[in-house]
């Protein structure tokens, strides 16, 4: 406990500076506590005694601002400094043993010249000063009281700007440093456009290319190949229509590669492939949908035989199209970066088509003689897009049919690898699997079937969910 006359003294500067707003000041009670307990502190060791507050003016020095007070009969000299900002006065927080200044009733001697331009200086100071003091003579006084250690607080929480989303009906979290794009501000709430169809487009051109020196001592062919890839999807905004299931994706591939060893023809067609896939349903449970499911398959370009002028496959020809009707399961989580689609369908229909006379069907499963071929049975199918990284991409594709006399498997990977916004590097593996293909003559390969491709080149994607 400090002496009688400290307590006075400080009790006296705290009244002078308009210390009362407290150091708590965050309600009246709090004030009203520690306004009684300063007073009990500048009280006598008696019980009963009583602390007697008048100022009275006897004495004004205008260069160090001295007054003279009476407290309990004491005559004490107090100094008047300004009013500290409200915003230093706090709750009481033990933030670790501090040492003081001593308090002084006149201010730091200075040269006259400069002495009115440097009072402001010293009245700030000092008003900190006693603050400080103060503060701590609560605390010391007063542990009880002290809730709080700095060295346990929580550590503060950022600050975030929220926003409506326009494809959820959720309030997006954005932070302070991402910059918000400012709208006018008016009285009547701006009206939300809402996205009802998510839709992705990527186009992609590349190229794999080899040169080789007529004496190059190992021999060898120039090659060029070209790969043209777009694929355009579009699904309805689940987020405002829970209960429906609507995606469309349409993707056409084109391959097409130089052949040193075909003397009638400059290029061969390697991929020609125009896709389209369609899933429509309504919600059965929680990601469950009934569905519909469509799959339709062609080729535009004619595509021959090496060294042969015989038409092996053309527009239409062969043309591929399934429908089923059964149940999908629908998942994506949180982040967006994970999305798996799978459907039974119990209920299956296929139709194989070749409208080209001049190209040979039995090679596609029709019959001799006959332009298309129809089978009904069973399928199964799943779409998965994996986003490993922010610049690593895998997609998986698995078509499965079977009439329970033959079966059919179509089993595609992507592995993308985006270098930047306009270059990446794709490996893409297809796998087939056919019970009714033949065995090339002089080869191992027979039913199953595969083809590779690693390429490089330019890329780019449109997607109206982004920011």
């Amino acid at each position: 406990m400090v002496s009688s006359f400290m307590r006075k003294s400080i009790l006296s500067l705290l009244i002078m500076t308009g210390a009362w707003v407290s150091l708590s000041a965050q309600s009246a009670s709090d004030l009203d506590q520690f306004k009684q307990i300063i007073l009990m502190e500048a009280e006598d060791e008696q019980p009963d005694s009583t602390a007697v507050i008048e100022t009275v003016e006897t004495e004004y020095l205008p260069s160090d601002s001295v007054w003279t007070t009476n407290i309990d009969g004491d005559s004490v000299l107090v100094r008047k400094v300004s009013m500290i900002p409200e915003g230093m006065y706090q709750f009481p927080v033990f933030d670790g043993w501090h040492s003081y200044d001593s308090l002084s009733l006149t201010s730091k001697k200075r040269d006259p010249l400069f002495e009115s331009s440097f009072r402001w200086v010293d009245d700030l100071a000092d008003g900190f000063l006693i603050l400080n003091r103060a503060r701590r003579e609560f605390i010391v006084n007063n542990p009880d009281l002290v809730k709080y250690n700095i060295d346990i607080l929580p550590v503060r929480p950022e600050d975030y700007n929220m926003t409506v989303g326009s494809t959820a009906e959720k309030i997006v979290l954005q932070a302070p440093g991402v910059p918000i794009k400012k709208e006018n501000v008016s009285e009547v709430a701006p009206e939300i456009n809402r996205l009802k169809w998510l839709q992705e487009f990527n186009g992609a051109v590349q190229f794999s290319q080899a040169y080789v020196s007529p004496n190059w001592y190992q021999g060898g062919n120039n090659s060029l190949i070209m790969l043209v890839n777009a694929l355009y999807k579009v699904k309805l905004n689940q987020k405002f229509y829970p209960k429906l299931l609507f995606e469309t994706t349409v993707g056409y591939k084109l391959g097409v590669n130089t052949v040193p060893d075909d003397s009638i023809h400059n290029y061969s067609i390697s991929e020609d492939l125009f896709q389209v896939n369609s899933t429509f349903g309504y919600k059965a449970a929680k990601k469950w949908y009934y569905t519909v499911n469509l799959q339709f398959k062609t080729q535009f370009l004619n595509s021959y035989n090496t060294n042969s002028t015989t038409l092996r496959s053309a527009f239409l020809s062969p043309a591929e199209l399934n429908i089923g009707a059964g149940m999908t399961y629908d998942y994506t989580n949180t982040k967006g970066t994970f999305a798996f689609k799978a459907s039974i369908d119990p209920i299956s229909w296929q139709l194989m088509a070749c409208v080209n006379k001049k190209v040979n069907g039995v090679g596609f499963d029709i019959p001799e003689g006959k332009r298309w071929t129809q089978k009904s049975g069973s399928s199964f199918g799943y779409n998965m897009t994996w986003k490993i990284n922010y610049n690593i991409t895998y997609t998986s594709r698995l078509f499965l049919f079977t009439n329970y006399s033959l079966f059919q498997a179509d089993w595609e990977h992507k592995l993308a690898f985006n270098i930047n916004k306009y270059l990446s590097t794709n490996i893409y593996v297809n796998m087939r699997y056919d019970t009714d293909t033949p065995r090339i003559e002089g080869s191992k390969w027979s039913k199953f079937q595969m083809k590779e491709i690693l390429s490089f080149g330019f890329s780019y994607t449109i997607d109206n969910t982004r920011p």
